[in-house]
């Protein structure tokens, strides 16, 4: 786990018009994440819309990208589901296929306890020897931190994904669980503070398309340039702002899209943006471009095309 830290883009599932995995797409992008440097992969998480796909997509995506990383660029697999036994299997397939490590969500739906969910990240951990990521998020119930505390006991849970605005949590999480176990900040604004507070690498959406921006700003992390970082943060945040005033996934892919990085169409009931759609969505975008610093990221300084 020590080794996988810096800056692991939440990768998004590439689908076609028609909802189908598209594997072509699939390949393409991990060569894209290749060029780009990143640190790792976040695969089938929530970016990568792993809840609407059934077990067996998400088993053929890992394969794909096990396939088209090659041994060159760890990934984590997100393995959650609400019950154990498909989240064991999920996890030990992605074990399999070469996976770093596993991660899960809490198990949601039904206000579990935190007796359940301790069981449940203990037979996880049990049935596979990678290492295993807590992840705590809104969508699927966040974890106290006492909770929190008690999962990092279990063997084998070495590490945390921790998408969350308190951030300066991250500095008691530093402190009680020690040095040796892994923190991701999960909250792609909030970045600079998650890697300042004591962070060893980000998981998020928009390094999808900003893998750049974010290199340079978790470079600027290890060099302790605080300026720097600022300089990055806010470009960064212009562009998820402007985005979440929309559906974040197909948005996502629409801009990925705009620069010829083949991130697919969202999957139903996300929504599909018709061309016209998509041109005033990028006049949204367009302000962004002006700002100091923009024509050094990729994203920004490309050409667009629908």
């Amino acid at each position: 786990m020590q080794k996988i830290k810096g800056v692991l883009p939440a990768m998004v599932t590439p689908f076609d018009r028609a909802g189908n995995i598209d594997i072509g797409a699939i390949r393409a992008l991990v060569s894209f994440f290749k060029e780009q440097k990143v640190d790792g992969l976040y695969l089938t998480g929530s970016t990568g819309e792993g809840f609407l796909m059934s077990p067996e997509e998400r088993q053929q995506v890992v394969e794909v990208i096990a396939e088209a990383a090659n041994g060159e660029l760890p990934f984590i697999v997100h393995a959650g589901a609400i019950g154990t036994k498909v989240t064991i299997e999920l996890a030990r397939h992605a074990e399999r296929y070469g996976a770093a490590a596993v991660s899960s969500v809490p198990p949601f739906y039904w206000k579990f306890g935190p007796e359940n969910i301790e069981k449940y990240y203990r037979e996880i951990a049990e049935s596979v020897e990678v290492p295993v990521i807590m992840y705590n998020i809104a969508l699927a119930g966040v974890m106290d931190f006492s909770t929190i505390r008690r999962m990092a006991q279990i063997p084998n849970v070495q590490g945390i994904k921790y998408t969350a605005p308190t951030q300066f949590e991250m500095l008691e999480l530093r402190e009680q669980l020690g040095p040796d176990f892994v923190i991701y900040s999960g909250s792609d604004e909030m970045a600079m503070s998650g890697l300042g507070y004591g962070a060893d690498g980000i998981i998020g959406t928009f390094y999808n398309i900003l893998p750049d921006l974010y290199q340079d700003l978790y470079q600027a992390s290890q060099r302790k340039d605080m300026d720097a970082m600022l300089d990055k943060q806010k470009i960064a945040n212009q562009v998820i702002l402007t985005c979440l005033k929309h559906e974040m996934i197909p948005t996502v892919k629409a801009m990925m899209r705009w620069v010829g990085i083949d991130g697919g169409y969202a999957r139903s009931p996300f929504r599909q943006y018709t061309r016209e759609e998509e041109l005033q969505l990028m006049e949204e975008f367009r302000p962004i471009r002006d700002l100091p610093g923009a024509d050094k990221v990729l994203f920004l300084s490309r050409d667009w095309e629908v």
